[in-house]
């Protein structure tokens, strides 16, 4: 069996490690389809609820895509190439982008390529202050493949999108936040406990709420807003017929049947 990635599975959450800490966790091609395969066991399996995605070592998340293995498929050609190597990576991150459980990159250290483009696709990100971010694709002739000229922009706008993926540079953590790319940036020695608090945070409420969530917000954002309300409006009728709605709203009631209305406008102990 690959060791390319390692599971864990803890109190709900499955932990998964990019473990190629000897190649700064480069996704060659075993890693990915590795990784893939671990997404679908985790998907139908109810016992877990989150997923956390790190690097194994001190030095990387991942440094991006293996490149002597996908320089092999450059050299068979543009088939070869795009059908072994892009087309996989882009596979990997729509998937991410699309899992119906909340993924979480703890972000360890160098983000690089497609290390950054994982951390682009997932729902959260949380940042060691020692990692460092690059889309240095374009220093070796090419632009990123794996989502990285979409997701990108999206997240940080075009301007500065363009001006990291134009000149390779990298950034610091702190950047990383300021546009949108990770959530929260920590001390290191916190990263993994600030990660798995995320998670537990978030496994506190309806797997089918969250799953509404992450479908209308995936779907949604790539639609004109009249669009994407449907889709919003769809996942809400789901949930109507379903018991983990009508608990969470006898749960409530429940608890503030003697409640006041609010005085001030605030919503904050009847919503």
């Amino acid at each position: 069996m690959s060791k390319t990635v390692l599971m864990q599975i803890s109190e709900g959450t499955a932990l998964l490690t990019l473990n190629r800490p000897e190649k700064l966790n480069a996704l060659n091609y075993e890693l990915i389809d590795r990784l893939m395969v671990l997404l679908d066991t985790i998907e139908v399996n109810d016992a877990v609820g989150a997923v956390i995605i790190t690097g194994a070592g001190d030095r990387a998340f991942s440094a991006g895509g293996d490149i002597h293995e996908f320089s092999e498929s450059v050299a068979a050609g543009v088939n070869p190439a795009v059908r072994d190597f892009v087309r996989r990576g882009q596979r990997l991150t729509a998937r991410l982008e699309a899992f119906p459980k909340p993924v979480i990159a703890a972000v360890n250290g160098l983000a690089f390529g497609g290390g950054c483009e994982i951390t682009e696709a997932v729902h959260l990100a949380i940042a060691s202050d020692r990692a460092r971010f690059a889309k240095p694709e374009i220093k070796l002739g090419m632009p990123p493949t794996f989502g990285g000229t979409q997701r990108l922009p999206r997240l940080a706008g075009r301007k500065r999108a363009l001006e990291l993926l134009l000149t390779g540079e990298d950034f610091s953590p702190e950047r990383a936040l300021e546009m949108g790319l990770v959530n929260h940036v920590v001390a290191h020695e916190e990263l993994m406990p600030a990660a798995r608090d995320l998670a537990n945070r978030i496994m506190g409420y309806s797997p089918l709420a969250i799953r509404s969530i992450i479908t209308a917000v995936t779907r949604g954002l790539n639609m004109s807003i009249a669009e994407g309300l449907l889709v919003e409006s769809e996942q809400f009728a789901q949930m109507v017929p379903t018991d983990d709605l009508s608990d969470a709203l006898a749960a409530w009631k429940g608890r503030h049947v003697h409640d006041d209305p609010p005085r001030d406008g605030s919503f904050s102990r009847h919503y």
